[in-house]
């Protein structure tokens, strides 16, 4: 824990000091209270009203030690438990909010929600790079849609299986407004890393957090 300055108190000289803004321990906050006492000037000694701010201060800082300590291992535990609730992913199908999806079998099925029809919806779809490889149009009907991109760019050529594609989506109504929510994936999670502290799935291939799972399909 890191203290600055939890109080003041009266030095043998009538002066006051403080605790330097470092870490410490209860124990040492006690020492140093202890060392003041038997230090003192017996003509100028601490008063009683000081000497109750100090162990009042104590009694705080230990107090938010122990708080400290609970909120830690709160938090460590409420950590395990979103990890092992996130395993139970595995080998479910799933739909997750993201606009990424991996090229396989030569194609790629993105999905996403308008909040109404719409009149108009233009499609992009980039590589890693974020070049620009197909361009279209997509249906605009209200609530979820789906695109099946057959993998190919704007000239025809089929692109390798493996990469990672990004779906964008422009949506509007009859007089102009965008009625674009979110893009999604579907597909079967496959893993879960926890090396960055927030669980994250593998679905389909694409890095998933677990708070974008809007739906487990089976």
């Amino acid at each position: 824990m890191t203290v600055s300055g939890p109080g003041s108190a009266s030095s043998s000289s009538g002066g006051s000091s403080s605790l330097p803004s470092s870490t410490i321990s209860s124990q040492d906050f006690l020492s140093l209270l202890v060392s003041e006492l038997r230090n003192q000037d017996p003509m100028n000694a601490t008063s009683v009203t000081d000497f109750i701010n100090q162990m009042t201060a104590y009694t705080n800082f230990s107090q938010q030690q122990s708080i400290n300590s609970n909120l830690s291992a709160l938090a460590g535990a409420f950590s395990s438990l979103v990890t092992l609730n996130s395993v139970n992913y595995i080998g479910h199908k799933v739909e997750a909010k993201t606009d990424t999806a991996e090229l396989a079998n030569g194609s790629a099925t993105f999905g996403y929600s308008l909040s109404a029809a719409a009149t108009d919806v233009s499609i992009t779809i980039k590589n890693a790079a974020g070049k620009t490889v197909w361009t279209g149009t997509g249906t605009g009907d209200a609530g979820p849609n789906t695109l099946t991109w057959d993998g190919k760019d704007s000239d025809g050529k089929q692109l390798l299986d493996g990469g990672q594609y990004t779906i964008g989506v422009t949506a509007t109504d009859a007089v102009g407004n965008s009625v674009f929510n979110y893009s999604t994936i579907t597909g079967v999670v496959t893993g879960l890393d926890t090396s960055t502290g927030a669980p994250t799935l593998t679905v389909n291939g694409v890095p998933v957090s677990v708070s974008n799972i809007i739906g487990v399909l089976s």
